[in-house]
């Protein structure tokens, strides 16, 4: 279907797994303002003859709004199926950031 991802065992190139797009799926974000970040998806705005619209709740709480393009299935729940970057897919504000490099240096 649309949207599924799969997991392949290599060794033998037979599918394993697959994962379905669905609400509450983990999506790691592959392009636009939002690159990078990780969350739960939460619902899907449908926009006739225009961009579909998928709405993605994170860790901390965060909700943003992307294209339904830039998702990318990886896993069910918060269970990821891949590793994710070090940061977990969190994006910090400008101020978390500054405070976090103030700490290494101190």
């Amino acid at each position: 279907k649309k949207g599924d991802s799969i997991k392949l065992n290599l060794e033998t190139g037979e599918i394993d797994q697959i994962i379905k797009f669905e609400q509450n799926s983990l999506v790691y974000i592959t392009g636009g303002n939002n690159i990078g970040r990780v969350g739960n998806l939460s619902h899907i705005e449908k926009h006739p003859g225009s961009y579909d619209i998928a709405h993605v709740r994170d860790n901390t709480g965060s909700t943003f709004a992307t294209r339904i393009g830039n998702l990318f299935v990886v896993g069910e729940g918060k269970k990821a199926l891949i590793t994710l970057p070090k940061d977990k897919g969190i994006k910090l504000s400008l101020i978390e950031e500054r405070d976090q490099r103030n700490k290494k240096r101190a």
